[in-house]
C-alpha cells in the first residue's frame, strides 16, 4: 500500500526526529511504500489541512500521523483527526492502548492513538514515541493495513448506502 507520513510536533525536525523514520522503515520493511514523511506544528487546523491536502491528491491509500496524541494542552492531533474522520476505526485505539499497556502500564490510558477512514482514505494517528511507533506498526499497521484497505475497495451493492 502506498502510505504517506507526518510528524506532529512543535520541536522535531527532520535532524531530530526518530518516529518518523521508525513508521518508514518499519512500514516498508512490511512491504508497503512510503511516499513522503512531512513535519507539521502541532496545531489542529494545520494537522486537518495536511490530511485534506494528502486525500485530494489520490495517490495515497493510507496515511500515518505521529505525535499530538496525548492530553496536554498542546497535543491537538486527536481532535483534528476527530474532525475529518468519516467512519472511525475504535478498534485500532483499543488495541494500541491494550498493547501498549503490556508495555508501560498505566500510562498507556494516556494516549489517544485513533484510526478512521476519511474520504476512502485509511487514517492512523499513533504517539510520538519510537516505542509507539514501532509498536503500532508492527502490531497493527502493518500486518492489517492491506487487508483494510482492499476491504475499502469492496463496491457497495446497488441501492445501499455502504
Amino acid at each position: 500500500m502506498k502510505v504517506r507520513l507526518a510528524v506532529v510536533s512543535t520541536t522535531r525536525t527532520d535532524k531530530t526526529d526518530t518516529s518518523g523514520a521508525v513508521l518508514k522503515e518499519r512500514l516498508e520493511a512490511a512491504g508497503h511504500r512510503v511516499s513522503g514523511l512531512d513535519f507539521l506544528p502541532d496545531d489542529p487546523d494545520r494537522v486537518r489541512a495536511w490530511v485534506l491536502e494528502a486525500i485530494q491528491g489520490g495517490q495515497e491509500q493510507a496515511l500515518v500521523l505521529s505525535g499530538g496524541t496525548g492530553v496536554s494542552a498542546r497535543d491537538g492531533t486527536f481532535e483534528a483527526v476527530a474532525e475529518v474522520i468519516d467512519r472511525p476505526l475504535p478498534g485500532f485505539g483499543e488495541l494500541f492502548r491494550m498493547l501498549s499497556f503490556q508495555e508501560i502500564g498505566a500510562a498507556a490510558m494516556l494516549s489517544r492513538a485513533s484510526a478512521g477512514i476519511c474520504q476512502g482514505v485509511v487514517l492512523f494517528s499513533v504517539p510520538g514515541s519510537t516505542a509507539a511507533c514501532r509498536l503500532a506498526v508492527d502490531s497493527l499497521i502493518g500486518p492489517e493495513l492491506s487487508h483494510l484497505v482492499w476491504e475499502l475497495s469492496k463496491e457497495a451493492p446497488s441501492g445501499s448506502a455502504g
